[in-house]
C-alpha cells in the first residue's frame, strides 16, 4: 500500500488515489507499507532512489542499517508494534531522506505513523518538509516507547505487591504464582523489546547528529535533534533498571515458591513422624487379637472398604482447603 503526502492548506494531506505513473511533484512523504513491486518503481522514477527489501532491512550490521547511498539517507531502525496485546513485537522501518523528501518503508502498523499522520493532517508549517516529518516521527516514537516503559514499571509495582502481600491474603497460592510467574516473564519480554528499539532509534539519531553537519538544518530542529539523544539515553538507562527489577522479582517469585514448597514438604514430614510409631505397633502385632468383635460383623469388610475410602478422601479435602494442592 502506498501513501502519498502533499501540503494543503496549512495541513498535510494523503492524496486520494495517487497515480503511480504520475506521483505528485510536491509530495513531502511517501508511506509505503508491505509495498509491491510496482510501487518501488513508482517511487523510485520520481525520488531517484533504491527501496531497500524486507531481506535488506532486516540486516543487523550498522553499514547495513545506517549509510548514504546517491545523496540519500537510509536509516532503518527496530520500532515496537502491537504492545498493547499479549504478542508484542518488534519491526524494521527505513526512512529515507531525499532531497526534501521522506520514504518510509515498512510491513507493521507501528501506533506512531497513525499518531503523526492524524497530527499533521490536523495542522503543520507551511514549510513543511521531509525532516521535519522525521522529527515528528522520530520523536513519535520515542514517545510511544516512554509510555509503555511507565505502564510496565507500574504494572511491575504491582506484581511485587502480589508477590509480597502479606500471609494473610494470600488465596489460591498455586494458581497466583503461576499468574505471577507469567505475568514477570511478559513484562521481560516486553521491556527489552522495547531497550533494543531504543538503542535502534539512537544509532539513527546519532547518524542524523553526524550528517547534518553540512545541512542546513535551523537551529530547532538541531536542539530537537539534541533533546531526542538525551530522551533516547535516559529510557535505555530506565530500561535497564526495568529489566534489573524484573530480575529481581522473579527471583524474589521462585524464592517464596521454595518456601512454600518447604512448607508443605516439613509438614509432610511431621505427619510422617507422627504416624510412625503407631505403624511399628500395627506392624509388630499384626492386629492379631482374639477379641476383635469386627471380625464377627456380617457387614465389616464393605464398612473396612469404605472407611480406606474415606481416609483416602478427607487428606486429599484438607489439602485442597489449605490450597496446597
Amino acid at each position: 500500500m502506498l501513501s502519498v503526502f502533499v501540503p494543503f492548506d496549512l495541513a498535510l494531506k494523503k492524496a486520494v488515489s495517487p497515480d503511480l505513473a504520475a506521483l505528485p511533484e510536491n509530495t513531502v512523504w511517501i508511506d509505503m507499507v508491505k509495498p509491491t513491486p510496482e510501487e518501488d518503481r513508482a517511487v523510485e522514477r520520481l525520488t531517484g532512489i533504491a527501496v531497500p527489501t524486507r531481506e535488506d532491512m532486516q540486516e543487523i550490521e550498522i553499514s547495513s542499517r545506517l549509510y548514504i547511498e546517491n545523496g540519500a539517507r537510509y536509516m532503518t531502525a527496530t520500532l515496537m508494534c502491537h504492545s498493547d496485546t499479549d504478542m508484542p513485537r518488534t519491526t524494521a522501518v527505513t526512512f529515507i531522506l531525499a532531497g526534501h523528501r521522506l520514504v518510509t518503508v515498512r510491513y507493521e502498523q507501528p501506533k506512531p505513523f497513525a499518531l503523526v499522520e492524524t497530527k499533521l493532517g490536523r495542522s503543520c508549517a507551511p514549510t513543511i518538509n521531509g525532516e521535519m516529518v522525521l522529527m515528528e516521527l522520530l520523536d513519535a516514537v520515542i514517545d510511544r516507547c516512554a509510555d509503555i516503559l511507565e505502564r510496565a514499571g507500574a504494572e511491575i509495582d504491582q506484581v511485587s505487591h502480589d508477590i509480597f502481600e502479606p500471609e494473610s491474603e494470600r488465596h489460591g497460592h498455586a494458581k497466583q504464582y503461576s499468574r505471577i510467574l507469567i505475568e514477570i516473564g511478559r513484562k521481560g519480554d516486553l521491556t527489552s523489546k522495547v531497550r533494543e528499539s531504543l538503542v535502534s532509534i539512537g544509532r539513527v539519531v546519532t547518524f542524523m547528529s553526524a550528517v547534518i553537519e553540512g545541512v542546513k538544518w535551523s537551529k530547532d530542529m538541531r536542539e530537537q535533534l539534541k533533546t531526542m539523544q538525551r530522551d533516547v539515553a535516559s529510557l535505555t538507562d530506565h530500561a535497564s533498571y526495568l529489566s534489573s527489577k524484573i530480575t529481581f522479582t522473579l527471583d524474589a517469585m521462585l524464592g517464596v515458591v521454595n518456601l512454600e514448597q518447604n512448607n508443605i514438604i516439613k509438614l509432610f514430614s511431621v505427619m510422617a513422624v507422627v504416624l510412625m510409631p503407631p505403624t511399628l505397633i500395627a506392624s509388630i502385632y499384626g492386629m492379631n487379637f482374639k477379641a476383635m468383635p469386627e471380625l464377627d460383623w456380617p457387614h465389616g469388610y464393605p464398612i473396612a472398604l469404605v472407611l480406606m475410602l474415606i481416609a483416602a478422601i478427607v487428606p486429599y479435602w484438607i489439602f485442597k482447603w489449605k490450597k496446597w494442592l
